[in-house]
């Protein structure tokens, strides 16, 4: 076992402060990792104050973590000292079900684990990345190219592959036309990633506050949702529509901008539940879906690809005594467009 400082909510909705925790000794197949930056990730704020329902405290948030390698375990074949990783949402699953044998880790029918507000295999909690040291096993880890800097590369373990799988499955190509709900921390992500993708973006924004951000991270058009104007201008415009925001929408108005057959996904998740009027979907023969995050390899790819066309998130980066400041600006959305903690000042 190794002590290791970190910060941690006490309880639900309380201020997160500097502790201790105990990480597990290096296993076989694990690998000792040195945090160098943690992403805050807004379901960071979501499962430290219990808006997704009973959590376990104290907790440690954080699965959006950049950092080096400094010990692996004997079976280790992967990664060694000195290689530039990542974790981001997951750090286990059952490995045997269809899915985990597919490459979708984040729908093991066994139940995966996650890198915090989890219980591991082992029966013991799980703490995330606002910490000095993590261990884990080599097959949950990712591999950071080196083209991509650290601090940039953190929130790709969530926010980059959170869009980049649905984009990537719902076809953002050359031809087609994307929007992206919510220019934050995920969607200035999905404008960048559909972008590189070859597609036509749009950003739909409740304002225009954020417009010339907007069209320097590649999106060609951008509308404000509060202008009534906004949706009868490009009804049955969209191939897709990426929805990255956390809070309730009228589904039916933005399913009234898709083309027949075009599809509106969710990767937001709102605490409240939604109403819908089902011929909104049955007219055009429209889906309205989810997505997770993405499998390890999918996490693997996404990198990768961030790194052949020099996508990194747009940052601000924090000393961790701003962690509880910063968990109050983003649900204000005052960030542009990713906190990330530089845990040497944890």
């Amino acid at each position: 076992m190794t002590t290791v400082a970190a910060y941690a909510a006490p309880a639900s909705k309380a201020p997160l402060e500097r502790t201790t925790i105990e990480r597990r000794a290096v296993r076989e197949h694990d690998v000792l990792i040195d945090i160098k930056f943690a992403g805050i990730c807004h379901s960071d704020i979501h499962q430290a104050r219990e808006g997704w329902g009973e959590a376990i405290f104290p907790m440690v948030p954080g699965h959006e973590i950049a950092g080096v390698v400094s010990e692996v375990g004997p079976g280790v074949t992967k990664y060694q000292v000195g290689d530039r990783v990542g974790v981001g949402c997951l750090v286990d699953s059952c490995r045997e079900c269809d899915n985990c044998k597919a490459g979708l880790e984040q729908h093991c029918t066994g139940g995966s684990v996650g890198t915090y507000n989890a219980i591991g295999k082992d029966g013991e909690p799980t703490y995330g990345g606002y910490s000095e040291k993590v261990v884990v096993d080599e097959n949950f880890v990712v591999r950071i190219p080196e083209g991509l800097a650290l601090d940039e590369a953190a929130p790709l373990l969530c926010a980059g592959i959170t869009t980049y799988s649905p984009l990537k499955h719902w076809g953002a190509a050359p031809g087609k036309k994307v929007a992206v709900i919510g220019l934050g921390g995920l969607g200035h992500m999905g404008v960048k990633i559909a972008h590189a993708l070859g597609a036509e973006v749009t950003v739909l924004s409740q304002s225009l506050r954020k417009k010339d951000d907007g069209l320097k991270l590649g999106a060609e058009h951008y509308y404000a949702t509060s202008d009534e104007n906004t949706f009868k201008e490009l009804a049955g415009t969209f191939d897709l529509i990426l929805s990255t925001v956390s809070a309730p929408l009228n589904f039916g108005a933005y399913l009234s901008l898709l083309k027949a057959g075009g599809a509106l996904v969710n990767v937001g998740a709102p605490e409240e539940p939604i109403a819908l009027n089902l011929f909104s979907l049955i007219g055009g023969s429209k889906t309205l879906a989810g997505s997770a995050i993405g499998g390890i390899a999918e996490t693997q790819e996404m990198l990768d690809f961030c790194a052949e066309h020099g996508i990194g998130s747009e940052i601000e980066l924090i000393a961790a005594s701003e962690i509880n400041e910063a968990y109050e600006r983003v649900v204000n959305s005052d960030v542009r467009y990713r906190f990330v903690i530089d845990t040497a000042t944890i």
